[in-house]
């Protein structure tokens, strides 16, 4: 495997550090419902896990949810996100917490995506952070203000490394909040106080003070804690590098004295019909909003992975529409190579996404799987994401190859697209209506005939008649 590196800003061999590939995820801020642009990222990361687990790999991924200290401005100042939203919706904080971590695990689940073996909440590791400050402090590498704790850039030489920052052109407050007190224009809060009178539910008394710790801070102190640094691979949007993964580096070098990753990989944006993201254009689409457009979730991960994670991607619903019935030729292959398998005499092999896990997760492979050798075409398939994930390249090999039953199997826990369930099969009631219509076709009754084919249709089964009799395809 070879993966585009941020941090050297080239590809580089995957390399894993142990037996066992380390993987941290930024996850959402659980202030309101996710739209497709936030849900695009976790589909790009559940395909890197999906391809290191068909590479032999075991992965351990953590994904967290902020659920404090995430400020409106991304730096220093402003309202917390979560007091926001709770304002907007007239409910405490935890409870919109709560109601919208339960809504990203939903729409993380209809998107077939495999569930981190860590889902942590910032909240759950306030004790942790409260530690790692005092870390730092000890080490020399911040100083109080007024308004909070803060990282003294200047000590981290290599802070400016990774998002190749010019700090010496940084305008004060051009990046993050700006304070008279800060020593740099680069500083950042890795605490803040709870000034007199200020609206803040959430709150922990800290040095004799009641406050919060800042956004960054949650990433380092769980990686720390679940994963043990450095981790393998580090994941997140592009918008993450300039200032959160940059801060991440520096708290985990100032607390831990340790590199925070060795790889780290960022997915780029989408737009939608030109524009960018904004509730203000109304263009924040969720997946609901999809479904009552006559689209699945499915459709919109096969339009994700239609493209790469790097590129600038497009959304428009002719786009969508088109990703729908490149996952329904897709599916309609399988039906006729199932239906042609039976005719032929031989058991077609129940198909499956893979061994079951909570939440519709798909397991990774053990020493005990007994799997067939990976063909010629599979093979393709792969290399072509072992080459920085590619899966615009791995898409265009199976849309012009011959698979074999065993291969789609094996397509479907890759990408994870629900190409079918159990078995590309129908069942008894609908097997025997397209029975009672070849009958009345036969017999020339053309109006039962086609009474029955409109029947099927509603049931979303088209038929092709062919010499050998009729073939069903799906038609949804």
């Amino acid at each position: 495997m070879k993966l585009y590196n941020t941090s050297t800003r080239k590809m580089q061999e995957f390399k894993p550090l142990g037996d066992e590939v380390r993987i941290y995820t930024c996850g959402p801020t659980v202030y309101s419902e996710a739209h497709i642009g936030n849900l695009t990222a976790y589909i790009y990361w559940d395909l890197l896990v999906r391809t290191l687990r068909a590479d032999g790999y075991t992965v351990r991924r953590v994904l967290n949810l902020t659920d404090v200290g995430h400020l409106v401005s991304d730096g220093d100042e402003g309202e917390d996100k979560l007091e926001k939203g709770a304002a907007r919706e007239g409910r405490s904080v935890w409870e919109v917490a709560e109601a919208y971590i339960e809504k990203f695990r939903q729409d993380y689940q209809s998107l077939e995506l495999v569930e981190p073996e860590v889902w942590a909440r910032a909240t759950d590791y306030i004790g942790e952070d409260m530690q790692a400050v005092d870390l730092m402090t000890e080490r020399g590498f911040t100083y109080e203000t007024s308004d909070g704790i803060y990282y003294d850039t200047a000590k981290f030489d290599r802070y400016a490394d990774f998002a190749k920052l010019d700090l010496a052109g940084l305008q004060a407050g051009a990046r993050v909040g700006f304070s008279e007190e800060k020593r740099n224009a680069s500083d950042f809060a890795v605490w803040k106080f709870i000034k007199p009178g200020e609206k803040h539910a959430m709150r922990w008394d800290y040095l004799g003070r009641p406050g919060y710790p800042g956004w960054h801070l949650e990433c380092a102190t769980i990686i720390h804690h679940e994963l043990g640094e450095p981790i393998d691979i580090h994941c997140g949007g592009i918008d993450h590098i300039p200032v959160h993964h940059t801060n991440e580096i520096a708290e985990c070098y100032a607390a831990y004295g340790s590199e925070l990753s060795r790889y780290w990989m960022h997915c780029d944006f989408i737009t939608i019909d030109g524009e960018k993201i904004s509730k203000s254009l109304g263009n924040t689409f969720s997946l609901g909003d999809l479904s009552e457009r006559g689209f699945s979730p499915m459709d919109y991960k096969m339009w994700v992975l239609s493209g790469h994670y790097q590129g600038t991607r497009n959304f428009t619903f002719e786009s969508l529409e088109a990703a729908k019935q490149r996952r329904l030729n897709w599916r309609n292959k399988i039906a006729l190579l199932y239906q042609t398998t039976a005719r032929n005499g031989s058991c077609p092999t129940p198909f499956s996404s893979g061994r079951s896990g909570p939440l519709g997760q798909v397991l990774g492979p053990s020493e005990k799987d007994v799997r067939p050798p990976v063909s010629d075409v599979f093979g393709t398939i792969l290399n072509s994401l072992n080459h920085n994930l590619n899966s615009a390249e791995a898409f265009a090999v199976i849309d012009t190859s011959e698979l074999a039953m065993e291969d789609w199997r094996k397509v479907d826990e890759l990408f994870g697209l629900r190409l079918m369930t159990d078995s590309p099969d129908i069942d008894d009631e609908v097997r025997e209506m397209i029975a009672e219509r070849q009958a009345a076709r036969e017999a020339k009754d053309y109006a039962e005939s086609d009474r029955l084919r409109d029947l099927l249709a509603e049931r979303g089964i088209g038929l092709l008649d062919t010499a050998d009799g009729p073939v069903w395809q799906y038609l949804i």
